[in-house]
């Protein structure tokens, strides 16, 4: 087994610097089947003879520091008689910037490789070659490579092998491959060219995106290649991206002599634009390509309506979606962060699951949340924790962030039925209440403690980053809502729930008997949407008259957003949710469409109509959170929703909301039953429906419940 051989590392381990360890392998006898077992700290790249083992990009991929995945490749057709097996090892997220406040020249926390070769010939001798001081490894043409920064390569660079050094680190923490691979996933050609006021060479691909790039050109040796990304152009059309902060975001390359064809290998970037710092030649399209990267889940979510601006805010949804899972699920894939926040993926999950099938990809990150979760029963605000800010490394959960240990895995359960990922959570749950219940200042309330707030709220006071919502308010809403999760999860699993139900009463008690008036648009959503409110008819004639009177605009941020077209439907006014949802004015979804945006920004006003810039701290142009209106679109608009009683669409119910404002609306869903389609439109002043669904089900249309068998329904 692969614990059986050693650690190894260069004995001059640079940061920032790959290492390139080398194996020859003779073969002398019929293989029947060849095994590659492999894992590293940081990234790896290996080669065979020459040829890319697998397709998993930056293995072995983001997880607990308490754990590291190893990967299993079949390289019974890759071998001949005489064999390299080189293999790349860089920094990746095990350290470097991504871990910066990490002393790096500890032992435990050198790069390293781990792996064996498993021969099994036709005679039935099996040999095993595992990494140990025989391997031998130098320094790399790519001369160095980091996540934020980019990658640099010389492919004029030679280096003398030295033998590999063994170091001591604990093998326990080598585990099977849990994660969904990150892979290539498809490719965009520039859509144009062009000199920026400034004289810059700029090429655009039409697209903001994660992944990386691929180019060719005739070259002497010593030409250099030199790219600088970005999202944005300023309001001069000039290159920008100061956005990223400490992120470099860079690719550098020395030329030999004849054609150069690379792509990078060890790293990825967000982004739209790239800057061309210098090239042998004037660039031509066919000189470059973008390749996408995201995790290889499949889509299973498509919106189509008859608003061309509509349809680009699906895209871009979907877009600011695949950009950022990669692996974890980030919050954004450009800047100095990329980091597996809990919060934007708490108000997002919902989303994700009618977009694409995501149950493996959280499943391996709710496994790094219970590794990670403190002792205290405090959860990350980070998965996996890294330890790069104070509020990565607090021992201290934000409400919403910290909930998503209850959220996401039920969300698990009503999307695909997954019972298994409740018994596996169910203790980190618990853990998680109370915690809350011996941190706060009130019993039965969740107060006196730091919390984000309304994170990004439009009303927040000047100088913050937390709107004006009463903090003590959200973070009891989501106690309550956490511990209702609780009491579920325990009576699917058999549990005596008996003390979460009386603690759910009393908290409830005490929300409603504290929490009377709502002054912001999100209490009022939160107090809806989670139905704390004692006169719920009262408060959503407040909050639509509250959107009314602001323009039919919003000023909800990360904790309001989500649920506010939901808290509007359910109380009579869906109309007012379409035209939010339809609202081009800022702040509004379409704002951002009509300023050009491909992917949801993080800010409502990251780009004013002037062209100007919200901040350079903190001013992503692929943050997912906002793209958490999609659910509605699904459950509500196209009436699409899973049944607690009977989850992943084992029952199905569709109940649709049209409205005059769009001429059509549909939704598909792939569930594990089969394909569900809504779709409604407007003919000769009637609203005509067409529902398809894969077994029986109900379809609600006014109020009047039809049951349907399996195929397609016109009403």
């Amino acid at each position: 087994m692969i614990r059986d051989a050693k650690w190894i590392t260069h004995p001059q381990n640079k940061l920032y610097e790959p290492v390139h360890f080398n194996r020859k392998i003779n073969i002398t006898k019929e293989v029947r089947r060849a095994t590659l077992n492999i894992t590293s700290l940081g990234c790896y790249y290996a080669e065979i003879n020459g040829h890319r083992v697998g397709d998993f990009i930056l293995a072995p991929g983001f997880t607990s520091r308490r754990r590291v995945q190893y990967q299993s490749y079949d390289i019974t057709n890759m071998l001949s008689y005489e064999n390299d097996l080189d293999v790349i090892v860089s920094d990746g997220w095990y350290k470097g910037k991504i871990n910066f406040n990490v002393d790096n020249g500890k032992e435990e926390l050198k790069k390293a490789l781990i792996a064996e070769v498993v021969i099994v010939y036709k005679d039935g001798t099996v040999e095993k070659i595992l990494t140990d001081e025989g391997w031998l490894c130098k320094k790399d043409k790519l001369r160095m490579a980091e996540l934020y920064d980019g990658e640099i390569y010389d492919s004029l660079f030679e280096d003398s092998y030295v033998s590999a050094a063994p170091i001591d680190y604990d093998k326990k923490k080598i585990v099977k491959q849990e994660g969904v691979f990150v892979k290539e996933q498809e490719t965009l050609d520039p859509v144009s060219i062009f000199k920026a006021p400034n004289g810059d060479t700029i090429v655009d691909f039409g697209q903001n995106l994660t992944g990386y790039f691929e180019f060719n050109v005739l070259a002497k040796a010593g030409d250099r290649v030199e790219f600088t990304v970005c999202e944005e152009l300023d309001k001069n059309g000039n290159f920008y991206n100061e956005n990223y902060r400490d992120a470099k975001a860079r690719f550098e390359y020395i030329c030999h002599k004849g054609e150069n064809r690379y792509k990078p290998i060890l790293a990825f970037w967000g982004f739209r634009y790239m800057r061309v710092d210098s090239f042998p030649v004037e660039i031509k399209k066919e000189n470059l390509r973008a390749i996408v990267l995201h995790s290889d889940i499949k889509r299973t979510g498509y919106l189509e309506s008859s608003s061309k601006e509509l349809n680009q805010l699906f895209s871009n949804i979907i877009w600011g979606q695949k950009g950022n899972f990669l692996d974890v699920p980030t919050d954004c894939p450009q800047r100095d962060e990329r980091q597996g926040w809990t919060g934007d993926a708490t108000v997002f999950c919902k989303a994700a699951c009618y977009n694409y099938d995501v149950n493996k990809f959280f499943e391996k990150w709710l496994h790094d949340m219970r590794l990670d979760q403190g002792k205290t029963g405090y959860i990350p605000n980070i998965i996996p924790q890294t330890v790069c800010w104070d509020w990565s490394t607090a021992e201290s959960s934000g409400a919403v962030w910290g909930d998503s240990a209850t959220i996401i895995p039920y969300q698990m359960y009503l999307t695909y039925g997954n019972r298994e990922i409740l018994k596996k959570h169910y203790s980190c749950m618990k853990k998680y209440i109370a915690y809350i219940g011996s941190v706060t200042k009130e019993k039965y309330l969740w107060t006196g403690c730091d919390q984000f707030g309304d994170w990004l709220g439009l009303d927040a006071p000047s100088g913050s980053y937390r709107g004006s919502s009463n903090e003590d308010f959200i973070a009891s809403v989501f106690y309550r809502h956490s511990v209702g999760i609780v009491c579920k999860v325990g009576k699917l699993l058999g549990k005596d729930t008996k003390k979460y139900e009386v603690l759910h009463e009393r908290i409830t008690e005490k929300l409603k008997a504290t929490f009377k008036e709502y002054k912001t648009q999100t209490e009022c959503v939160l107090a809806l949407y989670f139905d704390v409110a004692e006169n719920k008819a009262s408060v959503a004639k407040q909050l639509n008259q509250m959107i009314v009177e602001n323009g039919n605009r919003l000023k909800t941020g990360f904790v309001g957003t989500p649920y506010l077209l939901h808290a509007l439907s359910q109380n009579g006014y869906c109309e007012t949710a379409y035209k939010l949802l339809l609202q081009d004015k800022f702040p509004s979804w379409l704002y951002s469409v009509k300023q050009g945006a491909t992917t949801i920004w993080e800010h409502w006003d990251g780009k004013n109509e002037k062209g100007e810039f919200w901040s350079e701290a903190m001013n992503s142009f692929n943050h997912y959170a906002y793209g958490s209106v999609a659910d509605w679109v699904y459950e509500v608009a196209c009436g699409i929703k899973p049944c607690e009683d009977k989850p992943a669409f084992e029952k199905i119910v569709i109940e649709p909301h049209p409205t005059d404002l769009l001429d059509y609306l549909s939704a598909t869903l792939c569930t594990k039953f089969g394909k569900i389609v809504s779709k409604w439109y407007h003919e000769n002043g009637k609203i005509r429906y067409e529902i398809t669904v894969p077994k029986n089900a109900t379809v609600i249309i006014n109020g009047a419940s039809h049951k349907v068998k399996r195929g397609t329904h016109r009403f």
